[in-house]
């Protein structure tokens, strides 16, 4: 990524006359600051200028989901069979993607002539058995077989649930695990699809369950296993890979493959792992930069109540220990009230941030106040940590608060941390078994209308990504660009993923893993865009780094992962992406209040006049305060459009 404040947005040299502007408008600070009048206020970071960027981004904000393929959501995008559900019409020149409607070996495409030996079948948004469907097998060595070497043809025999029946009463069939949804049941997604950029070509970062997913989204490595507890199981043998959580590095260490409890969670049970390395929190950290994991169901409804002076953690140990135990109903979307099972809103192994003790927050401490949300790093005592404040790890509802507060003028929009990972409560996180896409959407849509609505969208960038595919089919097998010859590896040998070097020498993190959904909903996103840049899980790690100008981790793959900027247009030429707000049931768009804040923060920003003129002015003064070069040519071009703020 290269940098954005020293360069015209276009990444080309500003120009003899830019550079001018730049240098004058510098020098002009002091005037152009004043008659910005309140706006310039807006644009400082707690008290203090806000952090350089590469791009125009200036607050990023990942949800992410559980358990989706591709296929499994973008299949047959962009064509909907409109047969029941929400209508779902595409934009005229939409792109296609690379989906099911490929061409099959032999002839046909993959929907009818699917080499897995049963064609896809379309679930129905009507049907409360296709909506709450059975889970399927996702661990580390069961969808390495289901790609068969290259064949993508042994799915159903690999990972397919074949016994069992779900919440709402389907019986579990393997072949199901090739069925799809169109966009008259994953609505809110295919309309962000249209508006925004989506990508057909971005995937796991290895292989496995949701554990490695979460842990390569904010770090890029599942390596460097420290303490245990609990026993986790470790994989020893060709035969007893599959259920292992563990796997020898081939370096002394061990590899985590499948889901287990982070260490450090008081709400964690059974096998419980921590990991010694750094995650993208410790770096922003190290920046003095704001950011926070924010997860349904953190906050415990029995809070902590054991001793508070510093001490070393052990997870069997804990006296007082908070509890986790709030819940909702399976299907909330469709009418659940509990006949369709229910749902434990935190799920330890969902967490990622509590694997880590310098990021983690075993007891669930709540945060002092909404003032210090994303900077309440914890204390140490003799270079051990004290686990004595939120330390960045708290329950959705304060992220919801904290937009709120932002909102309605009680924090300024700068308290909107610089990165900021969202995670659902169970019922909602689009796990199959028990979540479902349409409580998922609700929870999606939720999200994004609030952002949409704060002053700080103008700078913002939403990345809905996915943790690991659940083991629902998908055609598109990436090349192996990290290496592993453990006895779980099968890909393309018996023990076997690819030949070569892996990452910092540790075995066991075959990949990239399985394709996933990945969108990026920005006013600084391309637009009904469809990306085929191939990138990964750690590839949002490496933004991160871009962006904030952070190291690269150790042994992580955020070095060989592919970027995200292709989603993103930061040309002089890009009109900024208008707001698109949801239904938060349906997933149709609604209509746009007049109203909206960007047009209030324009006032404030650009003072009296047109908002022509105070979009020229705003523009010009919030650059002077970000130390942003603008060159004539691009502020002048913004005139002639509709106002829009950046």
């Amino acid at each position: 990524m290269t940098p954005y404040l020293t360069r015209s947005l276009n990444g080309r040299r500003l120009s003899r006359r830019g550079r001018w502007l730049s240098l004058a408008a510098t020098a002009g600070v002091t005037l152009a600051m004043s008659a910005a009048g309140s706006g310039a206020a807006n644009a400082s970071v707690h008290g203090a200028f806000p952090a350089r960027t590469a791009t125009p981004i200036k607050h990023l904000v990942v949800i992410f989901g559980e358990n989706i393929s591709f296929d499994h959501y973008f299949g047959t995008y962009p064509h909907a069979t409109n047969s029941d559900g929400q209508p779902f019409y595409a934009r005229p020149g939409t792109p296609r993607v690379n989906g099911l409607e490929t061409k099959a070996p032999g002839g046909g495409t993959l929907l009818t002539n699917n080499p897995n030996g049963a064609n896809p079948q379309r679930l129905s948004p009507d049907n409360p058995q296709d909506v709450i469907t059975c889970d399927q097998n996702h661990d580390y060595t069961p969808e390495q077989n289901a790609f068969d070497r290259g064949k993508a043809d042994n799915f159903p025999n690999s990972v397919g649930t074949a016994s069992g029946t779900s919440g709402s009463g389907r019986p579990c069939n393997a072949d199901d695990d090739l069925d799809y949804y169109d966009g008259n049941t994953v609505t809110a997604l295919w309309n962000y699809a249209q508006h925004f950029a989506l990508s057909d070509d971005s995937f796991g970062t290895v292989y496995g369950p949701s554990t490695p997913g979460a842990l390569d989204v904010v770090a890029g490595s599942t390596g460097d296993v420290g303490v245990t507890a609990g026993n986790p199981s470790v994989a020893t043998a060709s035969g007893n890979p599959t259920n292992a959580q563990l796997i020898a590095n081939g370096k002394g260490g061990e590899t985590l493959i499948s889901d287990a409890d982070p260490y450090y969670d008081d709400c964690g049970a059974h096998a419980q792992v921590s990991l010694t390395g750094t995650n993208i929190g410790d770096e922003l950290n190290a920046k003095g930069l704001s950011w926070g994991w924010f997860e349904g169901g953190f906050a415990p409804s029995t809070p902590y109540s054991g001793p508070t002076a510093p001490a070393p953690y052990n997870p069997t140990t804990v006296v007082g220990r908070a509890v986790c135990g709030s819940s909702h109903p399976i299907g909330a979307a469709i009418g659940g009230t509990g006949q369709y099972g229910t749902e434990s809103d935190y799920i330890a192994h969902h967490e990622p941030f509590q694997y880590y003790a310098s990021t983690a927050n075993p007891h669930h401490l709540a945060p002092t106040s909404l003032s210090v949300v994303g900077t309440d790093t914890q204390h140490y005592t003799n270079g051990q940590p004290d686990f004595d404040t939120a330390n960045h790890q708290y329950d959705m509802s304060v992220f919801n608060n904290l937009l709120t507060a932002i909102d309605k003028g009680q924090l300024s929009p700068d308290h909107l941390p610089a990165v900021s990972y969202l995670k659902a409560p169970g019922y909602e996180d689009g796990h199959a078994g028990y979540s479902d896409p349409l409580d998922e959407q609700t929870f999606i849509t939720t999200e994004i209308n609030a952002l949409e609505r704060s002053p700080d969208w103008s700078s913002t960038a939403v990345v809905l990504s996915w943790d690991d595919s659940d083991g629902w089919y998908d055609h598109v097998e990436a090349p192996v660009n990290n290496p592993s010859d453990t006895v779980a590896d099968t890909l393309t040998g018996t023990n076997q993923c690819g030949t070569g070097t892996p990452v910092a020498g540790e075995e066991g993190r075959c990949g990239p893993g399985p394709r996933l959904p990945l969108l990026v909903i920005s006013p600084w996103a391309r637009s009904n865009a469809v990306v085929n840049t191939e990138s990964e899980q750690s590839s949002v790690v490496r933004f991160i780094e871009d962006n904030w100008y952070l190291p690269r981790i150790a042994k992580s793959a955020d070095a060989i992962s592919g970027s995200i900027d292709d989603m993103f247009d930061f040309s002089r030429f890009h009109r900024p992406n208008p707001p698109l707000f949801l239904d938060t049931s349906t997933g149709e768009p609604m209509a746009t209040s007049p109203h909206h804040p960007w047009h209030r923060h324009l006032a404030a920003v650009g003072g009296s006049g047109s908002s022509t003129d105070g979009w020229a002015l705003g523009g010009i003064s919030l650059a002077l305060i970000l130390g942003v070069a603008i060159p004539v040519g691009w502020t002048a071009s913004r005139r002639r459009h509709h106002p829009q703020p950046i």
